[in-house]
């Protein structure tokens, strides 16, 4: 494969000439729009990449966001000029309070719109790409400048998980202005040019809560990283790396694990683990939050990894395949593009204990060299480099 990251003269920009001389190289500028930098998860491992593609082929023009509580993220983005909303300044903008402000998201995007349009007019920007899963997708590029979303998901507690949120304050705060924020949402869809869905299942949302069609670009894993450990041996425990979160459906797994008096290990933690941990058995093991280096090894060790979530893509689940182990997960969202059911893993329909277990009972089993070898083929369509090479190709196009 060409090196994703090698300069080509499509790539490199346009030259201009002032009659003397040598051609000089012209690098197009490219904006970079992320909902907020306030920790790093999987959206921010896609700017990530994005802003280390942006500085290797172009120039970057800067980042702007809702949100930035200052905190060191990732070499890529920290180089980059940030450009805040007002949000931002508010004493808890930049905690998870955050999300309390969904009535001013439309004002910040149009702040951000403005402070773009003033960067373009000081010097010349040639894309904007946003990365959003709230309401930075609808930033107004400059005029006659071209803006490509990638978008994880439409704001989920406005459109695919409202019923998910309708309870308390917070479901009283949606009820009175998620109508407003989803009509908002709708027409700004308008402000994009060409939408990258990150998983098929985005991409249906997409055109079922914008009517615009996407093209699929899933997120970049560290295959490189996560690979088969030296010794093919494997333990008899099950294994769920997750955020403690009630979407996350970790209960599943501590009822399926308890039903066939299996053993656990739970990695991550979030708001659910207390409630987790008093309903799990002698059996389930909760390691919070670890190293890399300790999820690759429990990768490298487990007999199964349990999926049991609806998952927008689902990074997790092709970390566990780059690492030879089969994968059990819903059959919906993400996981229909990244587990292939009978060969890299098993899907089940239903939400319950009994369907997982079902699944289970037709997964290929994990030590097998069929099994890594079809894991390890299935992870590596959604390498850092197929991703360089999909967006690369989508830039080139726009700036073309």
């Amino acid at each position: 494969m060409v090196d994703a990251f090698q300069t080509t003269p499509e790539l490199e920009g346009h030259a201009s000439h002032t009659g003397h001389g040598p051609a000089r190289n012209v690098r197009s500028r490219i904006a970079l729009a992320h909902d907020w930098l306030c920790g790093y998860r999987g959206g921010e491992a896609v700017l990530e990449r994005l802003a280390r593609l942006v500085r290797d082929r172009y120039e970057p023009a800067g980042l702007w966001t809702m949100f930035d509580d200052g905190r060191a993220m990732a070499p890529e983005i920290d180089a980059l000029a940030h450009h805040a909303s007002g949000l931002a300044r508010l004493p808890w903008g930049n905690s998870r309070l955050r999300r309390w402000l969904l009535p001013g998201y439309p004002w910040a995007v149009g702040r951000l719109s403005s402070s773009i349009a003033r960067a373009h007019r000081e010097r010349r920007i040639d894309l904007l790409i946003s990365s959003s899963s709230a309401a930075v997708k609808g930033i107004r590029a400059p005029e006659g400048v071209p803006h490509v979303c990638y978008c994880h998901a439409p704001a989920r507690y406005v459109w695919s998980l409202r019923e998910d949120y309708a309870g308390g304050l917070r479901g009283l705060g949606l009820r009175l202005f998620g109508e407003g924020f989803r009509e908002w949402d709708q027409r700004t869809a308008a402000n994009v040019t060409r939408f990258v869905a990150n998983s098929s299942y985005i991409a249906r949302q997409i055109r079922a809560f914008y009517d615009r069609e996407a093209e699929v670009i899933a997120p970049p894993v560290r295959t490189e990283y996560f690979t088969p450990g030296p010794d093919a041996a494997r333990e008899d425990f099950w294994l769920v790396v997750s955020a403690l979160e009630p979407y996350k459906r970790v209960d599943l797994a501590i009822q399926a694990a308890a039903k066939a008096r299996r053993r656990l290990v739970v990695i991550g933690g979030g708001s659910q683990r207390a409630r987790l941990a008093a309903m799990a058995g002698p059996g389930v093991m909760f390691l919070g939050r670890v190293s890399d280096e300790i999820v690759r090894d429990h990768y490298r060790r487990a007999a199964v990894f349990l999926f049991p979530q609806v998952e927008d893509f689902g990074i997790t689940a092709v970390e566990a395949q780059a690492c030879g182990l089969p994968v059990v997960a819903r059959a919906e969202g993400g996981a229909l593009d990244t587990v292939i059911d009978g060969r890299t893993g098993a899907l089940f329909a239903e939400p319950t204990a009994e369907s997982l277990l079902d699944a289970l009972a037709r997964c290929p089993r994990a030590g097998m060299d069929e099994t890594r070898r079809a894991c390890r083929e299935s992870a590596e369509r959604f390498s850092e480099m197929e991703f360089d090479a999909a967006m690369g190709e989508v830039i080139a196009s726009m700036l073309g």
